[in-house]
């Protein structure tokens, strides 16, 4: 039986951040829609998505934090547990960044230029 969930290792540009929470990744680069017609008829829409990681982290008191907040060519690996890696590169941080001072926890989204499985 093959492990496909469990451990991540996650890291900014080399310094590794501990996920507390679920870690989330695109498997997709395009995204298809419907395009209904009003005589019934069907037909597909592609658009592009944006490469992006998200997850929940515990952020040490030593970390850099303007890194996150500041940057916009970071690169991003995540290592999930079934042994897949996703790297984002030229990332940066996408919406707001709030530490959780009771579970000291922050949600973190990066969205990068290119993303991809290595």
């Amino acid at each position: 039986m093959a492990k496909i969930a469990g451990t991540c290792y996650f890291k900014i540009d080399g310094l590794q951040l501990s996920l507390t929470g679920g870690i989330e990744v695109p498997m997709n680069t395009k995204i298809n829609d419907d395009v209904l017609g009003l005589d019934g008829s069907v037909d597909r829409k592609e658009t592009h998505r944006a490469p992006y990681t998200k997850g929940t982290f515990k952020v040490p008191k030593g970390f850099p934090v303007s890194k996150i907040i500041d940057s916009d060519q970071m690169t991003i690996t995540s290592e999930l547990a079934n042994g897949m890696t996703y790297v984002l590169s030229q990332a940066w941080l996408h919406g707001e960044a709030n530490h959780n001072g009771e579970e000291g926890t922050v949600d973190l989204e990066f969205h990068g230029e290119e993303g991809d499985y290595q």
